[in-house]
C-alpha cells in the first residue's frame, strides 16, 4: 500500500487543486457569466464528446492495463505495445466519427425541440472526443508504469486553468459565447499534447505501426479481449453523460444545466477514491500475472475500507453545509439538493466497492463483465424513460443511483463467487454504525437549533466527536490515520 499511499496523496492534491478551479469555474465564473441554458449546451457538448471517446477507444483501456506487464521491455519499445493501442484507437475515430457524421440529422432530430442550440455547435462535440481518447490511452499507458503524477496534473490543473482564462475573456467581452463554444472543445487537446511531450522526454513515445512486434497469436488475443472490453470501457461514464443527454431531450437544456452542475459540485467528494484506484488499479494487473491473490485481497480490502471512510465523510460535511451552498445559486438550482442526495448514495456504494472493477476487468473472467454493463447501460436508459417524465432531474438521479448499486452488488457476487475475494473486514461495520450513530444525533440536535450557523457548527462539531475522532483514535483504520498524518508533515513541511 506504501505506492499507493505515495502516488494516491499526491494525485490527490493535484486532483483537489483541480476541484477547487472547478468550482471556481463551474459553481462561481459559469453561473456568474452564462444562461442556465448555455451551462447545460457547455455540459451537453462535454457529456456528447467523452461518450464518443469512450465508443472511440475500442477496449484499448482495459487492454493496457492487463497487458503491458507482459510486454514491458524498454529496449525493444514494449514490442510496439503503444503502438498497436494507438492503430486500434485510429480506427475506432475513424468510425466512430464517420457514424457520427452519417447520423447527424437523426440526432438533431432528437434534441430539436427542447435543446435546438446544441444543434449548431453540433461539430465541435469532435475535438472534445478525440482529444480526450487519445488521452485516454496516453495516460493509461503511463499509469501501467506508475508515472501518475503528470497526467491528472494535465487534465485537472491546465485544462481548468485554460478554462478561467476563456471565462475571464468572455467576461470581459473579448470574446463572445460562440468563439468561447469553440475554443472551449479545443482546450481539450492540451492535456494529450502534454502527455505526448512527457512520453518523448522519457524516450517512450516511439509510435510505429509497421514495427508492431507483438506475436500475431498475442496481437489477436490483446484484440479479442479489447472487443470483449469494449462495452465494459462504456460502464460508468456512459451513464453520466447518458443522463445529462436525456435530460437536454426530454427536458431541455436549462435543466440539463442544473444537473450537470450539481453533479460536478458533488465529483469532489470522490477525489481521494479516484486518487487511490488511479494508482492501484495498474497493480491489479500485476497480481494477476504473478498470481498474488492474498496480495490483491489485502489491498481490495484496504481500498474499500479507506475509500468507504473518506466517501462517508466527505459527503456529510457537504451534506452539512448543502443548503447554506445553494444559497449562492440561483433558484432553479434548489432541486438540485436532492439530485445530489441521490447521486451520492449511488457514488458511496460504487466508491466502496472499489476495486471489484479492476479485480473482473483483468481477470480471465473479463468477458462476463459486458453482462454487468449492458445491464447498468439498459436500466439506466429505462429508469430515466420512466421517471425523469414524472421527477425530472431528480428522478434521473434515482434512476442512476439505483442502478449503480444494482450494478455494483452483482460484480461483487461474481467476483466472491468467482475468485473468493471480497473487500468486507470488520472494522467497516464499526465505521458504518458510528456514521448512523451519527445521523440520529445530528437529527436530533438540529430540531431544538433554529440558527443556520450554529446547526452548522453544532453538526460538524458532532461529527468530529462521534465519528472522526473515533475512527482515529481506536486506529479503525490504520491506511485513513496515514492520510491525515501525510497531510499534517505536508502542511508543517510548506510552512517550514
Amino acid at each position: 500500500m506504501g505506492i499507493i499511499q505515495k502516488d494516491a496523496f499526491r494525485t490527490m492534491l493535484i486532483s483537489y487543486g483541480g476541484i477547487g478551479l472547478g468550482y471556481l469555474n463551474k459553481g462561481l465564473l459559469f453561473l456568474l457569466i452564462l444562461t442556465t441554458e448555455q451551462i447545460g449546451l457547455i455540459n451537453l457538448i462535454i457529456a456528447v464528446g467523452v461518450l464518443f471517446a469512450q465508443f472511440a477507444n475500442f477496449g484499448t483501456v482495459y487492454a493496457t492495463w492487463k497487458f503491458v506487464p507482459f510486454f514491458k521491455n524498454k529496449s525493444n519499445n514494449h514490442y510496439g505495445f503503444l503502438s498497436l493501442m494507438l492503430l486500434i484507437v485510429l480506427i475506432g475515430i475513424i468510425v466512430c466519427l464517420t457514424i457520427a457524421l452519417l447520423l447527424k440529422s437523426q440526432i438533431e432530430n432528437i434534441y430539436v425541440q427542447k435543446s435546438a442550440l446544441f444543434i449548431d455547435y453540433y461539430y465541435w462535440v469532435f475535438p472534445i472526443g478525440i482529444a480526450y481518447v487519445l488521452y485516454l490511452v496516453l495516460e493509461v499507458f503511463l499509469r501501467s508504469f506508475y508515472k501518475n503524477i503528470l497526467s491528472a496534473f494535465a487534465y485537472e490543473i491546465v485544462l481548468r486553468l485554460a478554462l478561467t482564462i476563456l471565462l475571464l475573456l468572455l467576461w470581459m467581452n473579448w470574446i463572445n459565447f460562440h468563439w468561447f463554444v469553440i475554443l472551449h472543445s479545443l482546450i481539450y487537446i492540451i492535456p494529450t499534447f502534454m502527455l505526448l511531450f512527457y512520453l518523448q522526454q522519457l524516450g517512450e513515445l516511439n509510435v510505429s505501426f509497421k514495427h508492431i512486434r507483438i506475436a500475431k497469436r498475442f496481437q489477436k488475443i490483446i484484440i479479442y479481449f479489447s472487443a470483449f472490453s469494449y462495452f465494459n470501457t462504456l460502464g460508468t461514464v456512459f451513464v453520466t453523460s447518458l443522463d445529462v443527454m436525456m435530460i437536454a431531450q426530454l427536458i431541455g437544456l436549462k435543466a440539463t444545466g442544473v444537473y450537470a452542475t450539481v453533479i460536478f459540485l458533488s465529483s469532489a467528494l470522490q477525489v481521494p477514491y479516484k486518487s487511490i484506484v488511479r494508482v492501484g488499479s495498474p497493480l491489479i494487473a500485476d497480481y494477476w500475472k504473478h498470481r498474488e491473490f492474498d496480495k490483491m485481497e489485502e489491498l481490495y480490502k484496504k481500498v474499500s475500507s479507506v475509500a468507504l471512510i473518506i466517501g462517508l465523510s466527505s459527503f456529510w460535511i457537504l451534506w452539512i453545509l448543502i443548503d447554506w451552498i445553494f444559497t449562492f445559486l440561483k433558484p432553479e438550482f434548489g432541486v438540485g439538493i436532492w439530485v445530489f442526495l441521490f447521486i451520492m448514495i449511488g457514488r458511496l456504494v460504487d466508491m466502496y466497492f472499489g476495486l471489484n472493477g479492476a479485480i473482473f476487468s483483468t481477470s480471465k473472467k473479463y468477458k462476463y463483465e459486458i453482462v454487468f454493463t449492458l445491464f447498468l447501460i439498459l436500466s439506466v436508459f429505462f429508469l430515466n424513460l420512466l421517471l425523469i417524465p414524472v421527477y425530472g432531474i431528480v428522478g434521473a438521479a434515482i434512476s442512476t443511483s439505483m442502478a449503480i448499486i444494482l450494478y455494483n452488488f452483482g460484480r461483487l457476487l461474481f467476483v466472491y463467487f468467482a475468485f473468493k475475494l471480497h473487500p468486507f473486514q470488520k472494522n467497516q461495520f464499526v465505521v458504518l454504525s458510528l456514521f448512523i450513530l451519527n445521523v440520529v444525533l445530528h437529527n436530533l440536535v438540529i430540531s431544538w437549533i433554529d440558527s443556520q450557523w450554529l446547526e452548522i457548527l453544532s453538526s460538524l462539531i458532532l461529527f468530529s466527536f462521534t465519528f472522526l475522532f473515533p475512527i482515529w483514535y481506536f486506529q479503525l483504520e490504520a491506511e485513513f490515520n496515514n492520510y491525515f498524518l501525510k497531510a499534517y508533515h505536508f502542511i508543517k513541511n510548506r510552512k517550514t
